[in-house]
């Protein structure tokens, strides 16, 4: 069944905190359902179903029911890493088209900064992948992961660090406008090029920020957002795919949004020309460029070109992206901001990001989740939205 048009956004709520030193995280989830349902103009009695990750402690969405008192119909902690609160609409969505609830809350919450300051890391589900006796012995960490994607990237296609780093330089100049956001500064390209490696070729400035904070999200029924004060987003289309290392069969220079794009955009009935605003998951910059190509932005091995001419900049180029300064500057919580792409995209298409940022006339935006490794297995999920009155 197509989700196109039978479920909507009504309700937002992004945590200022980005250190939430004296908070639990089941604590910092019922702030952000408490913000996003006063922003939709509903209460906790709406809520029939709950969708949330492995961030909330415990056994999923119940622990993080009973905390906040919900009653409900249907629950969701499907876990793909950044891109489960993507793929978290898209399940809402869907249970609201078939008539299995009618008021969906997604939460995310974490406190990884707070958590490294009291030497504390512990991350609900605890044991190591079956696959991880191989890897392991390799000592594989999330930045040479990515870096061995740029790597690739940059052999194949011939890719350069000066590129990469356009995409640290858009989020900075949106970043400048957001007062939560971690890095405010305005940044060039020497400067992410001279900042030091991290993970060659990958350079401090092309890594994303660890923060803590969340979000939440309220999908409804048609009928509940006709009812609501507050202006509604359409949901028209999503896709969701993972890429895995196929057997051996590796390829690091693509991503799982070669699949769930095409999804998205068919179910949609929209192309990538018809995008006014994309929110793109951005751990690091490689993400950006490679997710770009994949959702047909711009040919395969084009995204360095596309991002350096300057099209992700509001105001400037063709396709503004992460206008909240996203996770290179804004805030990455609970090591993961899938929820956070959601969200600016739902602000750009109420028209309620920053005026400096705003993209005029936004009326169709997509928003893209990333999760796992870009270097091994991930998740993806793309999804579409359209303003209400469009």
């Amino acid at each position: 069944m197509s989700i196109r048009g039978k479920a909507y956004i009504a309700g937002i709520y992004e945590h200022p905190t980005r250190e939430a030193t004296g908070k639990t995280v089941p604590q910092l989830h019922a702030e952000v359902a408490k913000g996003a349902l006063e922003d939709a103009g509903l209460t906790k009695n709406d809520i029939d179903a709950y969708y949330c990750a492995g961030d909330v402690p415990g056994m999923g969405g119940i622990n993080q029911a009973e905390y906040m008192g919900l009653k409900l119909r249907q629950m969701d902690s499907t876990e793909t890493g950044g891109s489960s609160y993507v793929l978290h609409v898209n399940h809402a969505a869907q249970a609201i088209a078939t008539g299995h609830c009618k008021v969906a809350l997604i939460t995310l919450a974490g406190r990884p900064r707070a958590d490294a300051k009291d030497k504390i890391r512990v991350r609900p589900g605890g044991g190591a992948p079956a696959e991880y006796g191989f890897e392991g012995p390799f000592r594989p960490t999330v930045t040479n992961m990515y870096g061995m994607a740029a790597m690739r990237h940059m052999y194949e296609y011939g890719t350069t660090s000066e590129q990469l780093a356009w995409v640290k330089v858009a989020a900075s100049h949106h970043a400048q406008y957001n007062e939560h956001a971690m890095l405010r500064d305005v940044v060039t390209v020497e400067d992410v090029v001279n900042s030091p490696i991290i993970a060659d070729p990958l350079h401090r400035l092309d890594c994303c920020v660890v923060s803590d904070g969340g979000g939440a999200i309220i999908v409804v029924a048609p009928e509940i957002a006709k009812q609501l004060k507050r202006p509604s987003v359409k949901v028209l289309g999503a896709g969701e795919a993972p890429k895995h290392l196929n057997g051996g069969k590796i390829d690091l220079t693509f991503s799982g949004a070669r699949w769930s794009g095409p999804d998205a955009f068919a179910e949609a009935g929209v192309t990538p020309a018809d995008i006014k605003y994309a929110s793109i998951y951005d751990s690091f910059t490689i993400t950006v460029v490679e997710t770009l190509e994949d959702l047909g932005f711009c040919a395969k091995g084009e995204g360095g070109k596309f991002v350096s001419d300057g099209n992700l900049i509001s105001g400037v180029g063709k396709l503004p992206f992460n206008t909240d300064g996203g996770g290179l500057c804004n805030n990455h919580p609970s090591d993961r901001g899938g929820i956070t792409k959601v969200i600016e995209a739902v602000r750009q298409l109420r028209g309620e990001a920053h005026p400096k940022v705003q993209v005029p006339n936004c009326d169709i935006a997509l928003a893209h989740g990333t999760g796992g490794l870009l270097g091994s297995r991930m998740g993806s999920g793309t999804l579409i939205m359209e303003r209400a009155d469009a």
